[in-house]
């Protein structure tokens, strides 16, 4: 197959980069790196594999030639404005990326013949804010996001179910969890197991925005990968949730990162932040049917690899720091 991934420079892009390489496909990456880096597919491009990237704004003219040249089978569309509080500060800056930019990769791949597109949607800010009774929410439930980030990827579901009608593309929409793991930045738009195990690994105390008690559903990313990778045959027409159906609460989940790391350090709490849902789990059923997926990676096994990631990158850091020169007298 041959497939072109959008944000393939990104965290989650990358690992799905990795796997498709790893399965003999063919890659193109688009990816402006904004937000994304080149680092993340420093292994990919020393392997001699199929990859070609381009650095490239999904919302450029240049994007319809790229795919007519390279005319992908499938194209994974990752790339995005994805924080909160950006699109509530900047709502019309997160449109232009999200839905202006998304209907340009479906113009794309409408003209360059793409047999599917596989969409990362939000199930974390889809759904708005359920009622802990109604947990874990179900891809029936209202779809009634509380920001505009929520509000811009609702809508290109709906423009994937016109072109389906329209033009016969197809699509499988992966309504995401709250993605951890590896390669997940620090910094900018980072979830908060990545803050916290940046911080702990640097011994610097944690900040839980909130009480703490709002609760997430935790799904590692390479189980999010064997989804998308599953989609591009499976599933066609669906929105699927993909997560644990498991809800988490912050605090817990700063306790296990805490042990650990091997610290006992309480952290501080601040305001939590507006637009955000307060509890949320997406039932995996209908991917387990449709797609034949399921999530493997237990949350103390993921958060373990996520800290010890976090570990090597510091280390890192400190290894190639340049040394201060001496005085001399």
């Amino acid at each position: 197959m041959r497939a072109l991934v959008t944000g393939g420079a990104g965290f989650i892009g990358s690992t799905l980069v990795d796997r498709l390489l790893a399965e003999q496909h063919e890659v193109d990456v688009v990816d402006d790196l904004s937000t994304g880096s080149l680092a993340n597919l420093a292994e990919a491009r020393a392997s001699g594999a199929k990859l070609r990237i381009h650095q490239l704004d999904i919302r450029a003219d240049e994007l319809v030639d790229l795919m007519v040249h390279r005319r992908p089978e499938v194209v994974f569309h990752l790339a995005a404005q994805a924080s909160v509080i950006i699109s509530i500060d900047r709502p019309i800056f997160d449109a232009d990326v999200n839905v202006l930019g998304s209907l340009r990769v479906l113009e794309a791949s409408r003209i360059a013949g793409v047999r599917k597109v596989v969409f990362a949607a939000s199930g974390g800010s889809l759904y708005g804010d359920v009622e802990k009774g109604d947990l874990p929410v179900k891809e029936q439930a209202a779809q009634l996001p509380m920001s505009p980030y929520g509000i811009s990827k609702k809508v290109v579901l709906d423009y994937l179910r016109v072109y389906r009608e329209i033009h016969g593309l197809e699509f499988t929409a992966c309504a995401l969890a709250n993605v951890y793991g590896p390669r997940q930045d620090a910094f900018g738009e980072a979830g908060v197991i990545a803050i916290f195990s940046n911080k702990l690994v640097r011994n610097e105390r944690c900040t839980i925005m909130g009480d703490g008690d709002q609760t997430r559903d935790f799904v590692y990313v390479d189980d999010v990968v064997d989804a998308f990778a599953r989609a591009a045959q499976r599933g066609s027409g669906l929105v699927a949730n993909i997560g644990t159906g498991i809800a988490t609460s912050v605090n817990e989940v700063y306790a296990i990162l805490a042990e650990h790391a091997g610290t006992k350090r309480a952290a501080t709490h601040a305001k939590a932040r507006p637009g955000e849902v307060r509890d949320i789990a997406l039932d995996p059923t209908r991917a387990r049917l449709h797609l034949k997926w399921k999530p493997f990676t237990p949350l103390s096994v993921g958060l373990e690899h996520t800290l010890d990631y976090a570990r090597s990158v510091a280390q890192e850091a400190t290894t190639n720091r340049p040394s201060a020169k001496r005085r001399s007298t």
